[in-house]
């Protein structure tokens, strides 16, 4: 039963995932995800359901588009099996246990991820962070905050928890942003660090931006180790900070508890 429960979750993300890429291009092309069916970018040939199978479709066509034989962009597969990944991972941590609490943070998480993903694709793609999905990203976290505290007995903590973590973050990356003069980080990233810490809280906020950083690190030093940025290139910094509240989001109780234990043991 749970494996055909995971199954159903799976295909859904799929499905989302595949109307998540379309509202990443239609943010691109600045219309409406409401307007219209989906189409080739290249050929503007209006696509068939066989067109729009997720994952499938990719690889049946080869990666390349029916109509035009253009290439299709990995981008899209690769957001549904992520976003499908995702989905089973929420539901396999959240619905252990069926009542309102778990429901509410289900759909909450569910649909966070679904804000992260696209802020992740759109600034590794543009370098920006689109001020429509994070501003709603905001509001739909500040509301769930509320709700849970006012419904869950016991957690009248908790938004004092997660604002303070939010003001936080977005504190500490303003004082970046400003000490750069806008050259290290932008604008979009402090809004993001908010958001992250509306999401995650405290102390899961401190791993999340651990880890961003980290990563970014890693990641940036390779790029230049290859030659395919300098020390002065701009990098997207979005899609660590992306990684790592996904990372903190589903590990980060754990990953606590190992550094506490490894020091403890060192000392």
């Amino acid at each position: 039963m749970l494996n055909l429960f995971n199954l159903i979750v799976f295909i859904f993300g799929l499905a989302v995932g595949s109307f998540l890429n379309c509202i990443i291009y239609r943010l691109e092309v600045a219309k409406s995800f409401l307007e219209g069916r989906s189409y080739c970018p290249y050929c503007k040939h209006i696509l068939g359901w066989q067109d729009l199978i997720p994952i499938f479709s990719f690889l049946i066509l080869r990666g390349k588009c029916r109509y035009c034989q253009k290439p299709i962009s990995w981008q899209y597969p690769l957001v549904e099996l992520a976003t499908a990944i995702l989905f089973i991972l929420v539901i396999n941590n959240q619905l252990l246990i069926i009542n309102f609490q778990n429901l509410l943070s289900t759909f909450y998480f569910l649909l966070s991820i679904c804000f992260l993903i696209i802020i992740f694709v759109y600034d590794l793609k543009h370098y920006i962070i689109p001020d429509k999905i994070i501003y709603f990203a905001i509001l739909i976290a500040f509301l769930y905050n509320v709700l849970y505290s006012y419904f869950i007995p016991h957690t009248s903590y908790f938004i004092l928890n997660t604002t303070s973590a939010a003001f936080g973050a977005a504190v500490f990356f303003l004082a970046i942003v400003l000490v750069s003069k806008g050259s290290w980080m932008g604008v979009g990233d402090v809004k993001l660090a908010f958001f992250m810490g509306l999401f995650l809280g405290f102390p899961k906020i401190l791993v999340a931006l651990f880890l961003s950083f980290l990563i970014g690190a890693a990641i940036g030093l390779g790029l230049v180790t290859v030659g395919k940025k300098t020390l002065k290139s701009e990098v997207p910094f979005a899609p660590f900070l992306v990684t790592g509240t996904f990372l903190a989001m589903f590990w980060g109780k754990e990953l606590i508890n190992w550094y506490f234990n490894f020091f403890n043991g060192i000392i």
